[in-house]
């Protein structure tokens, strides 16, 4: 074998050296099993971890151990060297399974250094490794199944933990020299989007090698492997994202969103098992959609707030307050940034629109306030009708001989609320009630807008109330002109009396 030079890739004795030895055994009456045996202790020393390798060992070990009497014939030298290639033997297998995705025959050692993505094509070796694995064990027994099953679980951690060493500085728990910077986060966000995507490029490569029908029907290769990356990369995910909270659903966030739900939806669509502890995108980001909800409906009811409005005394192009305009455009901006959202998870619809209703009153109340001026007088023509004194002080009042005159301010207010029902509340309305096709068949999709409707409720009655106080307080302006005297209001008199 030395004259010949057996190595790693050149492991068969032939011409005059296989015929020697051939002579030698019959001459001297060596077993063919010895023979066979001493053969393999000696490529023991060179063994790899491909084809043409485990292809030898499996011809060499299958007349001995296929014999009907087994190893019952072997003599207690030849038992004794069995057992030590067995050992062997199986720690190639092991090799073999746990890097089944890093066998390359085409390298001298059959094992790539470097770590490479999956192809989806079963190396060669794997073929014959299942062959002499099954030709070694009783792959009937479960001891025998779960030994396999745990080399290719292994496979699956040690790829993970490859993967992994990517984002271990963002979850190390060691903050010194971590900077919380724009480029920094993006960065991390990133590179947790490509782990998601990597780890589903793994999941799809063993469905593609468990398709090619070569392993034993026990082991399923898919639900194996995916129960491994699913959990290890749900536990990453929560840890990263308390480590680096996300502050809203903008890029770089809604992409780590969007990997970890598409995640979550290509293994159920692959028949994959539901995995305990595994990768529930929802769960994972509930609370944070919820808190930025919250946020974005705190920060812009700020900017309602009288001392906070920036558009005082300035007007637009249609005769109304940029303040809406502004505030509109925001509400339409975050309905843009929540539609990555609420395509994947419609039930925030009804959150959002909450947040928004309570933005839209606080509009309306800023709004008022901030023109309170002009509306004084046109509260005693809002107020309910009721004859009291008070009332009967207040009409008397309103016969001044000081005709009403329309403030521009209060043109102003009612073009504001006019633009607002006709122009900027239907698109807010149309952007939401568009994605009532997001929420999947037996939901309640007829309840989208149900608060908004509200809301235009009560903005329609105040712009009809204001309309009509300034119609009757112009007809009282007739009235004075027509009859300048004070008229008797005794029978007003007569009637709080009562």
């Amino acid at each position: 074998m030395k004259a010949q030079r057996i190595q790693q890739r050149n492991l068969v004795v032939h011409g005059s050296w296989k015929w020697l030895l051939t002579e030698f055994a019959l001459y001297y009456g060596v077993s063919d099993a010895y023979t066979r045996l001493r053969y393999l202790s000696y490529i023991m020393d060179v063994a790899t971890p491909t084809a043409d390798w485990l292809n030898l060992v499996h011809g060499l070990l299958l007349p001995i151990l296929m014999k009907s009497d087994g190893t019952a014939t072997l003599s207690h030298q030849e038992n004794r060297i069995l057992g030590e290639v067995e050992e062997q033997i199986e720690q190639t297998l092991a090799m073999v399974c746990e890097n089944y995705k890093s066998l390359d025959d085409s390298i001298p050692l059959g094992l790539a250094e470097d770590f490479r993505p999956p192809t989806g094509l079963a190396a060669a070796a794997l073929e014959p490794a299942i062959k002499l694995y099954s030709l070694l064990h009783d792959v009937l027994s479960p001891e025998a199944q779960l030994r396999l099953c745990g080399y290719f679980q292994a496979a699956a951690r040690k790829r993970t933990r490859r993967y992994m060493i990517e984002t271990d500085e963002y979850v190390s728990g060691n903050s010194e020299g971590f900077r919380v910077d724009l480029v920094t986060v993006t960065t991390a966000y990133q590179k947790m989007k490509s782990l998601c995507n990597n780890l589903r490029s793994e999941i799809f490569t063993d469905i593609e090698i468990h398709n090619q029908h070569i392993l034993p029907s026990f082991v399923d290769l898919p639900n194996l492997a995916a129960s491994i990356y699913s959990v290890e990369l749900s536990n990453r995910l929560r840890a990263f994202l308390v480590a680096c909270p996300p502050a809203g659903p903008a890029s770089p966030v809604a992409d780590l969103v969007v990997a970890t739900a598409d995640f979550q939806k290509d293994l159920a669509s692959w028949n994959i098992c539901n995995i305990k502890a595994g990768v529930d995108a929802k769960e994972l980001f509930h609370l944070y959609i919820v808190l930025w909800i919250e946020d974005k409906r705190r920060m812009l009811l700020e900017n309602c707030r009288l001392d906070k409005v920036k558009w005082s005394g300035v007007r637009t192009q249609h005769m109304t307050t940029p303040f809406v305009d502004e505030m509109y455009d925001l509400l339409k901006k975050t309905l843009t940034e929540y539609e990555v959202i609420i395509c994947r998870w419609p039930e925030y619809i009804f959150v959002l629109e909450n947040a928004i209703a309570d933005v839209e009153k606080a509009v309306i109340e800023s709004l008022e306030k901030q023109y309170a001026d002009v509306l004084a007088p046109l509260k005693d023509c809002i107020a309910p009708k009721k004859f009291g004194l008070k009332v009967v002080q207040k009409l008397t009042k309103r016969n001044s001989t000081v005709p009403y005159t329309v403030p521009e301010d209060l043109g102003i207010l009612l073009n504001t609320l006019k633009r607002l029902l006709e122009v900027l509340r239907p698109r807010i309305e149309s952007h939401l009630k568009s994605w009532s096709s997001c929420i999947p068949n037996g939901g309640n999709s007829a309840a989208i807008g149900e608060k908004l409707s509200e809301v235009t409720v009560t903005l329609r009655a105040k712009f009809r109330n204001y309309m009509q106080a300034v119609v009757e307080k112009l007809s009282e302006n007739v009235s004075v002109l027509l009859h300048p005297v004070v008229p008797d209001l005794s029978w007003l008199q007569i009637l709080v009396n009562l």
